[in-house]
């Protein structure tokens, strides 16, 4: 038997994920948030930005480690570099509403964009 995610959005509600998805596809299509990814989800802009309440993941792609790193933020990380393969807890941070923006971006791809290089956060 396949394991199936929760991801809890606070102050949405509790979701069934796809194991593997991304975590910025399933805060869109599941969660139906209204939450940013002005770059397309490519790890260059941080507006897909979350708070992780519980379950945060241990590793991180290099390309999130390093405009973090560049952008001088902690305590978030990029819902756009990582898939949702156990359960957890986030609080959405960055959302259209409020932003000025016209749209949430371009729509990221499936898999995770630059290809992944995996490092421990």
């Amino acid at each position: 038997m396949l394991f199936v995610p929760k991801l809890t959005v606070e102050g949405v509600g509790t979701f069934e994920v796809p194991q593997g998805k991304r975590l910025v596809l399933a805060l869109r299509e599941e969660a139906q948030t209204d939450q940013l990814h002005a770059c397309g989800g490519q790890s260059r802009c941080t507006t897909c930005r979350v708070e992780f309440v519980a379950g945060e993941p241990t590793a991180m792609t290099a390309a999130e480690q390093a405009l973090l790193a560049a952008r001088g933020l902690t305590g978030v990380r990029l819902s756009c570099q990582m898939t949702c393969e156990h359960d957890a807890t986030v609080r959405v941070i960055s959302r259209l509403e409020g932003s000025g923006r016209k749209d949430c971006g371009s729509p990221p791809a499936a898999e995770i964009v630059p290809p992944p290089q995996w490092v421990t956060k």
